[in-house]
């Protein structure tokens, strides 16, 4: 593409940043998905794998995983992408995967030295420009929120933060949890299981979120799928700006992108548009 920043529409989005303005920047607040949005999709010129991935390729796990979790997959796969059954199914069939899933990990030995070893991988790097996109949300108090179905749930986002000295404290991170033995050990996840397509149920349970939502009526949603949008269905919010990175198949999806998102960014560019956004609406 021969921009790699693409708004829609100029005037509609300075009318939102302006009302965002209005309202000072301490009702502003954050929602992004994780991987591949606040993360780079290219690293040393080749797409970054799921972390799941990542983990199946590795020597973690028993030698049997991969084929078992294979059979899983082609087990609820096709109800997952029949558009004959409904949301409300799929939701379920997904659930019934994922629980599948974890037992087989817990049988395959996952832990967290494991987790560690796809972290130093070195594959999971921020966009370029997030010192500068954290330094702004700490100096204007300005709170996030990331909604992640990473499949290794939150403890591997606090390792990513970590390995690049980010404070997390603050955050207010939606994932799956796991428990963990004395040893490091995988023991169960717990409930609720967020997933790909139930990101709006898990807002709704976070108590946070919902008092966040209470306190901070202006939302900049931040994604790489037209899925991340359902993380604003179930907010209340008075005004939204809506930001997607469109990593892939630039070609086939920028019409429907920019025509649900308010900014589109492609190329793997970094956080410095949503950075100068945020300035402009800080600063008098």
């Amino acid at each position: 593409m021969e921009n790699d920043i693409i708004i829609a529409n100029k005037q509609l989005l300075d009318e939102k940043i302006q009302k965002f303005k209005e309202d000072g920047v301490d009702k502003v607040h954050i929602v992004s998905d994780f991987d591949k949005t606040l993360t780079h999709f290219i690293v040393n010129e080749e797409e970054v794998s799921s972390v799941m991935l990542s983990l199946r390729k590795s020597n973690y796990l028993t030698p049997d995983y991969a084929t078992k979790a294979e059979e899983i997959q082609n087990k609820f796969y096709p109800l997952q992408i029949d558009p004959n059954v409904s949301i409300e199914v799929k939701k379920s069939n997904l659930l019934k995967w994922w629980d599948e899933h974890y037992k087989l990990l817990g049988e395959c030995g996952l832990s967290k030295k494991a987790l560690q070893g796809v972290v130093d991988t070195n594959r999971y790097i921020f966009r370029d420009g997030y010192q500068e996109f954290f330094k702004i949300l700490d100096n204007y108090n300005i709170p996030l929120t990331i909604v992640t179905a990473n499949g290794l749930g939150e403890d591997i986002i606090k390792m990513i933060f970590d390995k690049f000295k980010i404070d997390y404290g603050k955050i207010n991170l939606i994932a799956n949890k796991f428990v963990w033995d004395n040893n490091g050990n995988f023991v169960k996840l717990l409930y609720p299981i967020v997933n790909t397509i139930n990101k709006d149920d898990a807002m709704k349970q976070d108590e946070r979120m919902q008092k966040l939502a209470e306190q901070k009526c202006n939302i900049i949603l931040i994604g790489d799928r037209e899925k991340d949008l359902g993380m604003a269905k179930n907010i209340k919010y008075k005004n939204i700006i809506k930001v997607g990175y469109l990593n892939e198949k630039e070609e086939e999806l920028f019409e429907e992108y920019s025509n649900k998102f308010d900014i589109v960014i492609t190329n793997d560019q970094g956080l410095e548009t949503i950075s100068n956004i945020l300035k402009r609406i800080a600063i008098s």
